[in-house]
């Protein structure tokens, strides 16, 4: 792997920031790669393939349907091309233009980020609901069902939830809130893994769609994704993603798909532009099957023992060992900034994450470091803030 990066003049990087997409995401282990090489020399129908992957996605979420998307973003997208045009061939053929479609999803205004794009991108109208009094320090109130009551029209398509440990208590109220008016519940779990529990933690909640990366914790392709949920949905997401360049009299529609509701293909959706190939479907299968297998206790354990090898090298150095999803590293430092750029520097290049460098804190995070590459990390870290 270093003599390819090499050959094509890409430096190498020692990833202690976490599973960032800007760093390629998760390292992926063998039996996934092996399982991509398999996938990679044969032809296959995808939408069989994606009705087979689904199964899989069920046994772990225990969601209804569910489909191998080209990462949480376009899964975003999809799931809010599902809630404008439903099964509505005709809907799907318009996406993203929704003029006089029902075309709003509402948002928490404590839930906008910079994900908002993907969901505008299908062609949403965002809604912002409720008061930012929790985030600005002003009060104590959250979002309460009065107030998407209030914000429901007839061209409200759905709500949308950025999950986190912060939110998640909110969800099952915003879900039987919804419920009452008939709106699905979007949930973006992206980075919410592990715990493994999460998978289900948020259709136990009553989520309707949820969307989680699949080249993060899952361990999988890193343009890859779960998008799960209700089935006609799901159906309608897939159909937005597929290949429909066939002729309709030989159409033989995804399993999930209700022909009586969809009794001709639509054109190529939206969500054309966000395919996944074999090799990332299978990939993802074989890393969610593992993923949800891993002893989470003894992986923690793992993290946590290099960890403390790391901190024990860097003397004079205050640090601790933060338990959160994974355990991570924090090290005080009253010169982030330079640190971080000397770390930036070396050979290889040392990338840790920056998040609370305001608060003089460098984070080390070791999901996407190999445990050969501990010494070098170390090393580095010793020389930068020496």
């Amino acid at each position: 792997m270093t003599g390819l990066y090499a050959r094509l003049g890409v430096k190498r990087r020692i990833n202690a920031a976490g599973t960032l997409t800007r760093l390629g995401g998760s390292l992926m282990e063998e039996p996934v790669l092996e399982a991509m090489r398999e996938a990679a020399r044969a032809s296959v129908d995808i939408g069989e393939l994606q009705v087979a992957a689904g199964r899989a996605i069920a046994r772990a979420t225990g969601a209804e349907a569910g489909i191998v998307v080209a990462g949480a973003a376009a899964g975003l997208t999809l799931a809010a091309a599902a809630c404008i045009a439903g099964l509505d061939v005709a809907k799907m053929a318009r996406l993203p233009d929704t003029v006089g479609l029902p075309n709003e999803i509402l948002i928490p205004r404590t839930h906008r980020n910079a994900y908002d794009h993907a969901l505008r991108a299908a062609g949403a109208v965002l809604v912002d609901i409720g008061y930012n009094d929790r985030g600005t320090g002003a009060g104590i109130r959250g979002l309460e069902a009065w107030e998407i009551d209030a914000a429901v029209t007839p061209a409200t398509v759905a709500l949308a939830f950025a999950a986190n440990p912060e939110t998640a208590a909110d969800l099952s109220g915003v879900v039987a809130a919804c419920r009452r008016r008939g709106l699905p519940v979007i949930v973006d779990a992206a980075a919410q893994l592990p715990p493994a529990t999460n998978l289900r933690a948020f259709f136990d909640a009553g989520a309707d769609l949820v969307v989680f990366s699949g080249g993060k914790a899952i361990g999988g392709p890193q343009a890859s994704g779960i998008l799960a949920g209700r089935r006609d949905l799901i159906a309608s997401a897939l159909l937005q993603q597929l290949d429909m360049d066939v002729d309709p009299t030989r159409w033989v529609a995804p399993a999930i798909v209700d022909r009586d509701r969809v009794p001709m293909p639509p054109h190529h959706g939206i969500g054309r532009g966000f395919k996944v190939g074999k090799e990332e479907i299978v990939g993802l299968v074989v890393a969610l099957e593992r993923f949800v297998a891993r002893d989470e206790g003894r992986y923690a354990a793992a993290l946590r023992q290099r960890l403390s090898a790391i901190a024990a090298g860097l003397s004079g150095r205050r640090t601790r060992i933060v338990e959160g999803r994974v355990p991570i590293l924090e090290i005080e430092t009253r010169d982030g900034p330079a640190a971080v750029a000397r770390l930036l520097g070396g050979e290889p290049p040392v990338h840790v994450g920056e998040r609370d460098l305001a608060k003089g804190l460098l984070v080390v995070d070791l999901q996407t470091v190999a445990a050969g590459d501990d010494a070098t990390l170390a090393a580095a870290l010793s020389r930068a803030l020496a």
